[in-house]
């Protein structure tokens, strides 16, 4: 497991051999069928090997635009040794994809892989979880909130740089009320946090929503090398700041922990997850959550940002007992502004040298949490 926090009681799957197999499941209220690549826990290693004794999770994942599956080994390497099914549906691989035919897509492998583990001819028969993970990457990513809209039966939903789709993720989101977790790159300019990311996590009516931006973060590298992701890329910015084993390794740390909590019940992971969150500088993030023990500003005793517009300076004032706790602020592509220790109640903070526009401000100290915005307007 890439660097990951190991604090004491925390305990790791047993480790797995990655089984495969290829299934075409036809959904029949669409006369489609739905070409699927599997990966899964064998005691083996190989094409269609047993499937090796447990019960395990189910994640079901979203390819990027004119993307194949394989670009997406980094994920299934890392997570089948720790015990979950991963899916990748091929269709929509063309220059023109139907977004919502892909989302639904991703919905339907979701529902068929539990019809999977009742039959009882199937290679999962009765070794399948009732939790189930629809994740996703750029155009992927976006499906998975169509995949996701107005379902309930789904355990969680993680997507990756996730792009605006034709039917509009964004406006899926609204709909989508499952626990999310939702990564963005800080220099993506194929699917600008700002434009993608940003909007699709706020529009969220998820119980419990995070965002997490990777530091220097950028589109192509949450998955492997893919031809036609890393030319789009290389249009736009040729030399990432960052390495695509380093956004890879900072990925997983985060996204093992949600998983393991979302998808396998272990608590433990529920707190080493906000804990590392709060205390990485590898991300920014916010975080609005009303389980799992994330506690938030109420309206006596909230986030207050002031002058709204401001000109030169902000204010930011935080309760007296919320004191000690990190203060962050990053504009709509992401990327961060600034950073501090919040010691006294009226933060100042000297926005004369920003460019005109919204921005985010998030403060988190151990559990609690609060975000805000305001807008820099220029003197006139």
């Amino acid at each position: 497991m890439a660097g990951l926090l190991l604090i004491s009681g925390y305990s790791f799957a047993q480790a797995f051999n990655i089984g495969h197999t290829t299934m075409t499941y036809y959904d029949s209220s669409r006369n489609r069928n739905i070409e699927t690549e599997i990966y899964y826990p064998a005691d083996t290693p190989g094409d269609n090997v047993p499937i090796a004794a447990g019960s395990f999770p189910v994640i079901v994942f979203g390819h990027g635009f004119v993307m194949n599956w394989e670009s997406y080994q980094n994920f299934w390497i890392e997570l089948i040794p720790q015990a979950y099914v991963i899916c990748f549906p091929v269709t929509e691989m063309s220059i023109n994809p139907n977004h919502e035919n892909f989302g639904l897509d991703l919905r339907f492998v979701a529902s068929q892989m539990q019809e999977e583990n009742l039959n009882s001819s199937s290679t999962f028969y009765s070794s399948l979880t009732n939790k189930t993970a629809i994740m996703g990457h750029s155009m992927g990513g976006g499906a998975a909130f169509l995949a996701v809209e107005n379902d309930t039966t789904l355990s969680t939903l993680i997507s990756f740089a996730a792009a605006e789709t034709t039917t509009s993720a964004i406006a899926a989101a609204t709909h989508v009320t499952i626990p999310a977790l939702v990564f963005a790159g800080e220099e993506d300019c194929i699917a600008p946090p700002g434009e993608n990311q940003v909007p699709i996590y706020t529009a969220l009516a998820s119980d419990c929503k995070t965002y997490l931006s990777i530091n220097k973060g950028v589109h192509c590298y949450f998955a492997d090398y893919n031809f036609n992701c890393s030319l789009g890329e290389s249009f736009c910015n040729p030399n990432p700041n960052i390495a695509r084993v380093t956004q890879q390794a900072v990925t997983l740390d985060f996204l093992n922990l949600w998983l393991d909590y979302r998808l396998k019940d272990n608590q433990n992971a529920s707190t080493v997850f906000n804990d590392s969150m709060q205390n990485s500088t590898r991300i920014s993030f916010m975080q609005d959550c009303t389980t799992t023990g994330i506690t938030h500003f109420n309206s006596e005793n909230k986030l207050r940002i002031f002058p709204n517009p401001a000109n030169n300076q902000l204010e930011v004032e935080i309760p007296n007992e919320a004191l000690y706790g990190r203060l962050l602020v990053y504009n709509l592509t992401g990327k961060k502004v600034y950073q501090g220790i919040v010691r006294q109640s009226v933060v100042q903070i000297d926005v004369s040298h920003l460019p005109d526009g919204l921005y985010l401000v998030t403060y988190a100290k151990n559990s609690l949490t609060a975000s805000g915005k305001f807008t820099k307007a220029a003197n006139h």
